[in-house]
């Protein structure tokens, strides 16, 4: 209800109704329905009523406000506590990346050495391929060397 009050008191409707109250106050003076110096013992009385009541309303609301205020202040603490834990999350994860970073790079590293070593093995693998292939060739040429020699042998027993 302090609420609602202050606000309608500080509306353009009350700036309105209280100039209304007051100009018609001084115009029933005037016209001689009420004595001068009763309608302003009404008026001031009405005024000093309305001015205690707007006070412990108004102060109703500041204690509102301030309620609200330190329940905004505890919640903004809640969410710099949380905004702290988060920024420690967010560290531990970045320890996590650079620790994985290094993993990946050390494996990288590996896959390196092993398709050097296995450039190698394939070069050594075709050295030995062409090394098998000469002596392929070296033994097929002894054997029909042999051959002709058993053959050439073979006349000469004949003879």
């Amino acid at each position: 209800m302090a609420l609602s009050v202050t606000r309608a008191v500080g509306s353009p409707a009350s700036i309105i109704f209280h100039t209304i109250l007051f100009a018609g106050s001084f115009f029933i003076a005037y016209e001689g329905v009420v004595e001068f110096d009763r309608m302003l013992l009404v008026l001031t009385t009405i005024v000093s009523l309305e001015a205690i009541y707007l006070a412990i309303f108004i102060q109703m609301t500041i204690n509102f406000q301030s309620q609200v205020i330190a329940a905004v202040e505890e919640d903004i603490g809640e969410i710099q506590e949380d905004v702290e834990e988060m920024t420690e999350d967010v560290e531990e994860i970045q320890k996590d990346v650079d620790e994985i970073q290094k993993d990946v790079d050390e494996i990288q590293e590996d896959v390196d050495e092993m398709s050097e070593d296995v450039e190698e093995l394939e070069e050594s693998e075709t050295e030995d391929e062409k090394r098998k292939s000469e002596q392929r060739q070296m033994l097929t040429g002894i054997e029909a060397t042999l051959r002709q020699l058993a053959q050439d042998i073979e006349k000469l027993k004949g003879r």
